[in-house]
């Protein structure tokens, strides 16, 4: 992320990634109050086992685009509607645009358990037990949806 502001947000991701068994790492990188440190961690993420990366930006958030030019990892963008931000357009747009041939895999504003999840599934196509997780996961949702449409009934509203 780019700065501990964005920790509220990214906090979903670790959580999620916790839950499924995941190694990760959570740490700040700034595109611009640290230009040196980001080429470092984006060129050396490979060598240190890192197999995605999910990066978190606000405002111009340059940060995932910077992170997928310095490496081939997939980078996976998570929008944060910033106090400087346009109520997160520039964010976003600024992960959408990238040029081609350094692409940034864009989930929603704040979406960063979508992140979370997106890196899981491709951590999954050559992992069995994250698959299994990823399984398990959504049959989680759907159960929680069948138990809520349960009370709803309950509650004497129908779903006809």
């Amino acid at each position: 992320m780019g700065s501990q502001s964005d920790l509220k947000i990214m906090s979903a991701a670790a959580e999620l990634l916790r839950q499924f068994g995941v190694t990760y790492e959570i740490t700040l990188v700034s595109a611009h109050r640290t230009p040196h440190r980001l080429v470092e961690y984006a060129e050396t993420a490979r060598k240190r086992g890192l197999r995605v990366i999910i990066a978190g930006g606000g405002g111009a958030a340059h940060l995932p685009g910077m992170v997928a030019s310095f490496t081939t990892l997939p980078v996976i963008g998570v929008p944060i509607n910033s106090a400087t931000s346009i109520q997160g357009l520039d964010s976003i747009l600024s992960m959408l645009q990238m040029p081609a041939g350094v692409p940034v895999a864009t989930v929603a504003l704040e979406g960063a358990t979508n992140a979370a999840v997106l890196a899981t599934q491709m951590l999954a196509l050559s992992n069995a037990r994250l698959a299994d997780v990823l399984e398990k996961y959504r049959t989680s949702l759907k159960d929680k949806v069948m138990r809520t449409i349960e009370e709803l009934r309950k509650g004497g509203f129908s779903d006809d």
